[in-house]
Formats: C-alpha cells, structure tokens, sequence
C-alpha cells in the first residue's frame, strides 16, 4: 500500500533529521566495495577497472573530459514500481512528491553531467537532467530511512528494532552503487579549500552546515566548501559545450558559496554597455568567463602558483548514492583574503564555519566524529594524507 501524503512528509522529515546515522546504516550494506580513505564513501579499487582514488594528487590542469551524445539510458530510473511504491497515489517519480510536499528552496531540474566513466587522466560524460538522480538517489535513501526510522527510536549508536530484517526492493534494484550504468551517476565537485600562509606555516578550512529547509541533498550535514553539482551556467547548447570544465564549475560554486552571488549566468554579454552600432547576432554566446574578474584572478593565481587546485578520486555516498570529485584547491593566505575576504556566516545553502585548523585532531574529529557527507570526510582524509604534496 502506497503511503499518504503525510506519512510520506514524515519520513522525509526524519529522513533529513538523521542523514548522518542513516549513512551510518547504509555503509553496512556494501561489504564489498573499497572505500575512500578510512571513511565509508564508497569506491573501485581497480580489480576490473581504473582505481577512482589515485595514488598521488593530480592536478586538475591535466584531467581530460570526454562527451558522448547518445549514450545509454540506465538501467535504473526511479520510475520502476519498486520506486512507485514508496510514493503517495499520483507521483510519478520522488521529486514529484519532494516539489509537492516537502520542496526545498533550491529545486530546478536543470541540465547537468552525467558521468559514464572514471579512466584517469580522462573523465566521460553525457547528457542528464538534476532530477534524474533526485528520482533514484533520495528514492533510495528514503526506503531506507522508512525501514529504519519508521516506529523505532535511535540509541544513538545505531536504530534499534526490528526494521532492520525487512527487505529493500528499490535500493537491491539499483545493486552496486559504483556501477555507472546501473543509475544517472550525476556528479558534484566537493572541494576542500585550505587557505595556506606560507609565512608561518598555518593551513585553515572552510566548512559549511547544509539546511534541510534549503537544499534537496545532504541537509542536517557538514561539508566542505564549495560543493556544486556538475553542470552548466545556463540550459543553453552553447553552454553545455562550453563549460564541460571542472574548474569553470569550481569558480562559479566559489562566486556563489564564498561571495553570495547568484547561479543566474546567462550568456554573460553586458547588454547596456554595448557600443553604439553592436551587431547583435556577432555577441559572445554562452557565459564569458574570459572577461569575469573573479575567474580571471582565481586562473591568472593558478598560473602563477599562489592558488593550486588537484584532484583525489570519486566517490559514491552509500545513503544516496551522490557521486562526488574529491578536490582541494590551496589558495596562498594574501590571495584567499585577496579574493574572499572574512567569509560570512551563512549562506544561500546554510551556516559557514571558517578559519577551522586544518591539523591531524581537527581531521581526525571531522572525519570519524562529526556528521559529515562521506564526500567531505573523504577529501578531509585523503588531503591531510597528501598534504605534504598539496602544501
């Protein structure tokens, strides 16, 4: 029997009140998959394909991305009856009851990345939309959190009941969360941002609390900053072609998180300064990165040393199966208060807590104490083990 509309609310609210202890429970799903560092984001080790957590850092200048235009659809929609079923009578899918019932401030089912395969140095895409992976990752992590939360109390080391015995159709539907066939593996770019003064040797970060009440994905959650989903500036071809870039992502996820501004983009051209005479038709299509100054600044640092950005692997969070690039960008103390100044106290997302200390306690606490994402306690790890190469 389908559940209400309240009833469905309801897990959604304790869905969201308890993301940390469910991942908690979800990890214990996947014996057989490797994982990130000491954490529970889930990966491949390289036994049958290219290992996802490299070796040794690398440096995001060098990771080639390829597209394929008509690649398979997944085995896995969200759109099965083993989905259906965990749904109020006339949603089709989980963003319908989420939009309906539970919306967060920030819902647009826009144009993103899909990720078909992790070959290092190369990375391969395809077309997806946001709601492709809302309808299959919150699907599952609302099953779960049905079994486990629904009539059992939390001792607060584990859920305690009998949920734990009864099946879960549409998670054991999806199978290997690690294989990009199986679901929309839509990706976001989780980076960890160290600010380094190389005068005295001190290295900070920036974490960010996600509200539940603004986000569809990892609420009641820390995480590093900035995280943004992989796609384009806007639903434009043009830009669909043009911003298949992990680092034009990272500086936009940078303007919003760090400095408030907007994800409106458009084709980026200012229509009230053009000159007198200007052949409309002639503009620069899509987003003009070239003459932003935020981009600008943050490149031109790249170039010159003092802001120095690698990637670490992907990963897949077990609770909802977010698929995530481990990065870290290190930017030299002047040219972080430079460009960021004193970081606020929130944003469009959530809280912002900043200058925390980037030492083998504070490491250790956030990544086994602290609800965070498994993507952030993953990049946490993995860059306080290769820190003397990002230093």
């Amino acid at each position: 029997m389908r559940p209400s509309g309240p009833q469905w609310a309801e897990v959604r609210r304790r869905l969201d009140g308890h993301r940390h202890e469910l991942a908690v429970a979800a990890d214990r799903l996947y014996p057989g998959p490797a994982r990130a560092g000491s954490t529970r984001l889930l990966t491949r080790d390289g036994w049958t394909s290219t290992p996802w957590i490299l070796a040794t850092p690398l440096d995001l200048r060098e990771v080639r991305l390829g597209w394929v235009e008509d690649a398979p659809a997944p085995t896995v929609t969200g759109r099965e009856p083993e989905a259906a079923a965990l749904l109020p009578e006339g949603a089709g899918a989980y963003p319908d009851a989420l939009g309906t019932l539970a919306r967060p401030r920030l819902f647009e089912d826009r144009t993103c990345y899909r990720l078909l395969e992790v070959a290092w140095p190369e990375l391969t895409f395809t077309r997806a939309r946001y709601f492709d992976g809302v309808s299959v990752g919150e699907a599952a992590a609302h099953e779960l959190a049905a079994r486990e939360l629904t009539g059992q109390e939390f001792d607060g080391q584990g859920f305690v009941g009998q949920g734990g015995g009864r099946p879960l159709p549409f998670r054991a539907l999806v199978g290997d969360p690690t294989d990009l066939s199986r679901r929309p593996a839509l990706c976001a770019i989780s980076t960890l941002t160290l600010r380094h003064d190389r005068r005295t040797g001190e290295t900070s970060f920036v974490l960010h609390w996600r509200d539940p009440a603004l986000v569809a994905h990892g609420g009641g959650l820390f995480q590093v900053m900035p995280v943004g989903v992989f796609q384009p500036s806007d639903e434009s071809a043009d830009a669909e072609k043009a911003d298949l870039d992990l680092w034009k992502c990272m500086v936009r996820e940078y303007a919003e998180e760090f400095l408030g501004r907007g994800e409106e983009y458009g084709d980026g051209f200012d229509y009230e300064s053009r000159p007198h005479g200007f052949d409309y038709e002639s503009r620069p299509r899509g987003f003009d990165y070239e003459s932003w100054p935020l981009y600008r600044l943050l490149t031109d640092a790249r170039e010159d040393g003092l802001v120095r950005s690698h990637v670490l692997g992907v990963g897949v969070d077990p609770l909802t199966f977010a698929t995530d690039f481990l990065t870290v960008t290190v930017l030299e103390a002047e040219t972080f208060d430079a460009v960021f100044g004193e970081v606020a106290a929130s944003n469009s997302e959530g809280r912002i807590v900043g200058r925390v200390p980037f030492d083998a306690e504070t490491v250790r606490r956030h990544v086994r104490d602290e609800p965070m994402q498994a993507a952030g306690a993953a990049v946490l790890d993995l860059a306080w083990r290769h820190r003397e190469d990002l230093l």
